[in-house]
Parts: structure tokens; sequence; C-alpha cells
């Protein structure tokens, strides 16, 4: 019997390449990958792209800049999406990679664990995530981007940002948190009606499926059981995997602290949110400082890229252009 999820992917993957992308997987080390959707332009036709251009963690790439100086100048500026955690890549982002194309270099990872990225390290943790994710860039040549992150996605974006100052160059964040605290993962699911993260984040029958949709969704959405079930089958795999990525997402509220970001930072949100709401972005707000900014968008809860595209499309490409304008170039 057909799986009419399933059936869909060649579709998406049809639209995307010709938006200008292609599927590249990246070795980081022995053990661990990741899936990449890149610009056409980069795509390297060997199993892994050249390992040279990695930069160790905490070290510029100046030098690297500086010696393709005339080669960077007529390049577009890079823009990373990064998922949340009930959908890989491509599929979280497919509304937003047309739009971009055009003057950015997109890049859309799959965090290990989703589409064909996984890791034999035990390391579970939002960190682990973001070393990857940048290992990966650098691998594929990218030394300075702008990253958008959703939800789960948000977090390890947070994550990127605070190690890699050098490289982040300004960051977009919707429907997340800078790091998920016990206390704010207690209130989110006591307020939700859900015993753990696993129960609403990693749903087994179709029934939890509809409940998980219907807290992120503004609107109410029907579908089919039929393709309900089809989604569970495609979506939902590595569950061992991300139970344990579920279990190392959560610190203790003495362990969490506000990092001093510089770059500048636009927080874009559903207004009816009810995962991560509105009053807790605006706190974030405050916590990150004058560099940050906060855009709720109406009649949009936290799937916002999904349920408003036009409106979060044109938020976003506001944002990108100013933070690229002459003055404040890559």
């Amino acid at each position: 019997m057909v799986n009419w999820v399933e059936a869909q992917k060649p579709l998406l993957h049809f639209l995307v390449k010709k938006a200008g992308l292609r599927q590249q997987t990246v070795e980081i080390e022995p053990g661990t990958v990741m899936s990449f959707w890149v610009p056409k332009e980069k795509y390297n036709k060997k199993k892994n792209p050249s390992k040279e251009v990695v930069v160790p963690e905490g070290k510029s790439n100046e030098s690297h800049v500086n010696t393709n100086d005339d080669k960077k100048k007529g390049e577009k500026p890079a823009v990373v999406l990064v998922h949340g955690f009930a959908a890989e890549g491509i599929v979280t982002w497919q509304f937003q990679v047309g739009q971009l194309t055009s003057r950015y270099a997109v890049y859309v990872p799959d965090l290990l664990f989703f589409g064909g990225s996984t890791t034999g390290s035990a390391d579970r943790s939002p960190e682990f995530q973001a070393r990857c994710t940048v290992a990966a860039l650098g691998r594929l040549g990218v030394d300075k981007f702008t990253v958008v992150g959703f939800s789960y996605g948000g977090m390890v974006a947070f994550k990127m940002a605070e190690m890699r100052p050098d490289l982040v160059h300004s960051l977009v964040v919707s429907g997340s948190v800078i790091a998920m605290t016990d206390s704010i993962s207690g209130q989110t699911l006591n307020r939700l009606g859900f015993s753990s993260s696993s129960e609403l984040l990693l749903p087994e029958s179709i029934k939890g499926l509809k409940a998980l949709l219907s807290v992120a969704a503004h609107k109410k959405l029907w579908f089919p059981d039929r393709l309900f079930k089809d989604y569970l089958k495609v979506m939902f795999n590595n569950r061992k995997e991300r139970k344990e990525l579920l279990e190392g997402l959560v610190i203790s509220n003495k362990d969490a602290k506000v990092p001093v970001l510089p770059q500048r930072i636009l927080l874009l949100w559903g207004e009816n949110d009810n995962i991560f709401n509105m009053d807790l972005a605006k706190n974030m707000k405050e916590q990150l400082g004058e560099k940050a900014t906060l855009h709720g968008i109406k009649k949009a809860g936290h799937i916002v890229p999904l349920e408003r595209p036009c409106v979060y499309n044109r938020c976003l490409k506001q944002f990108l252009a100013l933070v690229h304008a002459q003055g404040d170039q890559v």
C-alpha cells in the first residue's frame, strides 16, 4: 500500500532542486554524518567534501577568508535553516527555500537522527548538534552565515551563535528558548496536559499526532487518518535516539545562563504559540538585550513558518536585507 507522505517526497525534492539546491552527505568524523541540502554551485560529487576548510572550535577562520577574497566578493550571503523536532529539514522549510535562493546561498541540514544524519557518539546535547552542524558547514566551505532556527532547531541555533560568534553573522529564532530548563519544561508540559516531552513530541498513535498538531497550530487543521498514519511511519523513526535527544535537552535552572551574544537577533513568533508563548518570547528578548528584536505574527501558532509562510517569509527577508545592507556586509 502506498505511503502518501513518502510518495510526496520526490515532488518536494524536485521543487527544492528547481530552487537550486542539491543533497549532500557530509562526514564530520568517523561514525558521524550529516545530510544537507546545499546550493548547486557548492555541491560536491565526492561522497564527502574536503575536510581542509574545517575551523577548529574557538579559532577564527580569517586566514581562509583572506586568501579567497576575490572569490567571496561575488558570493551570496549564506543562510542556514535549522529544523524542529517533528520533521526533517526540507519538510520544515519547504515554503522558505524558494523565497530565499535568488539572493542567498541556502543550506538546510538534517540534524542528527533526522533524515539521513546519524552518529555513533553517545552525546545527545544541543551543543553536540551545534558543533556537528558548524563542522559540516566548514567542510562545505561556509565561513560566515545567518542561522534561522525553529523550535528544537532554535536551541541548536542559539548554541551555534554562542560557540562560534566569528561564524554566525546574525540569528533568527522562532518558537524556541535559549535553553530548555527543568522549570520551563515542567510548566509547559503541565499547561499543555502532557506527562513528558516524549509524549508530546514523539507520538506513537494517530491520536497522539493529532494532539501534537492541535497544540502546534493556531487553526484547527483536518487531515484524513490515513495521512496521519503515513506521517507517523515516515517522520518518527530513530525513536530511541530522539527520546535521548529530548532527555539531553533539559538542564537544571541553576545551570542556565543567558549568553552575551554579539549578533543581531530576530525573534519571529506566532502570537498564538501555545508551546512557547509570547510572554516567554518577551522575557527572552529582555534577557538578550538591545540587539534582539521581537516580531509577532498574528493568527499563527507554534508552526509559524508552515502556518503563515507568506508573512513569515516577508519578515525574514526584511531582516536579512537589513543585516546584509551596505556597511553590515558579511
